[in-house]
């Protein structure tokens, strides 16, 4: 097979269209399907649109991931109520956790929240996510925490005031005996910093399972370690352009 050629350098300052938006926001859906994050129909990842207002693509609700396409996500307003015709459903409810961290943070083009078992393991944890790995080490600092209120709906608007609260400028929140939840300036970043936050979850459990002593390196090494992966707007960017190549070959519908 023939290497392809190298993505260009993006422009962090480009405004993307609506079109690649959805694309972006239907490959994440795949994405965390693969990997295996999804919880049956429910969670959801949600992108701001370009342009004036509050317009936000979500998943409709009752699809897989594994069957979401460009075509079939959804614009909503800051509720969560469809802004165009839809067959299907959309649980505003669903939506809460979600709008409360768009309308609060304009840094958040990208929100996505998981109920996976290795996050929602460490979540039942007080100690939180522990610096085990170098994986783990990039969140030291960047996890936020949010105590458990019961499911989050709208009958429970007010929390939306302390979930914003504790996010702060955090990019990835643990929420206790929930699940985890993650925000970029572009799908790309989002999925990167949950992609890597499940990993570490994954690895503190199995760390733990061995029942041996758990080493945690000095807090020097560890705030050393976590500044030499950076941040910035194009955080996940590379490792975006080749996941999207592998939805290119195995599953190229996600752009319909």
């Amino acid at each position: 097979m023939s290497l392809p050629p190298p993505p260009a350098k993006p422009d962090p300052n480009q405004v993307p269209t609506e079109q690649a938006v959805r694309e972006d926001l239907a490959a994440a859906y795949r994405l965390i399907a693969i990997f295996g994050m999804t919880d049956l129909v429910f969670t959801h990842l949600s992108a701001r649109l370009p342009g004036e207002g509050h317009r936000f693509l979500v998943n409709p609700y009752g699809l897989l991931f594994e069957e979401i396409t460009a075509s079939s996500l959804v614009v909503v307003d800051a509720d969560g109520e469809p802004m165009q015709d839809t067959s299907w459903p959309v649980n505003p409810a669903g939506f809460v956790i979600h709008s409360a961290v768009h309308r609060a943070r304009a840094d958040a083009m990208c929100v996505m929240h998981t109920h996976t078992l290795a996050g929602m393991a460490v979540a039942a944890q007080s100690g939180g996510l522990l610096p085990l790995n170098q994986m783990s080490m990039e969140f030291d600092g960047r996890v936020a925490l949010h105590d458990y209120e019961g499911i989050a709906a709208d009958d429970n608007l007010s929390e939306r005031d302390r979930l914003v609260r504790d996010l702060g400028d955090m990019p990835c929140m643990i929420l206790r005996h929930h699940g985890l939840l993650t925000v970029g300036h572009t799908v790309a970043e989002a999925f990167y910093w949950m992609y890597y936050l499940e990993q570490a979850c994954r690895i503190q459990l199995a760390a733990q399972s061995s029942g041996a002593p758990l080493a945690v390196p000095p807090a020097p090494v560890v705030g050393r370690a976590r500044d030499q992966f950076g941040t910035g707007p194009t955080k996940g960017w590379l490792p975006w352009q080749a996941l999207k190549r592998k939805l290119d070959r195995e599953q190229p519908d996600y752009r319909a």
